[in-house]
């Protein structure tokens, strides 16, 4: 809880850095993130410069135009400082829940590298992916399988995946993931460049 002063300008730029970070990963303007959001181009400056304290329903439009949970922002203290180190420990990973596709994935790396991401993906049984790639940016995608089986489709290409089985792909290639069978699967998978 915020007790004073120099603890809530504190908090201020620990927003303003992860709201900086998101940006960069998504390579959006601020002009973008200005009309997305309803805020003017000078309050997100005096957000990223830890300035300005934001009501709730502000942070939300904001973090609704970033495409990032608000929690990422709630973090308490110590996963921010996490953050800002090249290392995550495994408490302080940011977790991604997609009920509807039955797959939760973990970020492993910190915001403050964007040029990779590397993160754990948990898929129920009968989850998986939509079709991705077409429209998204230059990079790759690559992993290994650490538990369970999966289904990948690359460019229309079906393959059957086990334990300890690896993949890599231009990230711009349509494909799709899924699990196979009873049990859950579990993925070790790396992007360039980051996506969350």
């Amino acid at each position: 809880m915020l007790t004073g002063p120099k603890e809530q300008t504190r908090h201020a730029a620990g927003i303003g850095q992860k709201l900086r970070w998101r940006r960069k990963i998504r390579g959006s303007p601020l002009q973008r993130v200005a009309d997305r959001s309803g805020s003017s181009i000078g309050l997100l400056c005096e957000l990223a410069r830890g300035l300005s304290t934001p009501t709730p329903e502000t942070l939300r439009q904001i973090c609704r135009a970033l495409d990032m949970p608000l929690a990422w922002l709630c973090d308490d203290d110590s996963g921010a400082e996490a953050e800002e180190g090249p290392i995550v420990r495994a408490s302080a990973r940011r977790r991604l829940e997609f009920g509807a596709t039955g797959m939760c994935k973990e970020l492993m790396t910190p915001d403050s590298v964007p040029a990779i991401q590397m993160m754990r993906i948990v898929i129920r049984p009968g989850g998986g992916s939509g079709t991705l790639g077409s429209d998204a940016p230059e990079g790759a995608k690559c992993g290994t399988v650490l538990t369970g089986r999966l289904g990948l489709a690359i460019n229309g290409q079906l393959h059957e995946l086990g334990e300890g089985d690896s993949f890599a792909f231009d990230a711009r290639i349509p494909h799709r993931f899924w699990c196979i069978g009873d049990a859950g699967c579990e993925i070790l998978w790396v992007v360039t460049p980051a996506v969350y």
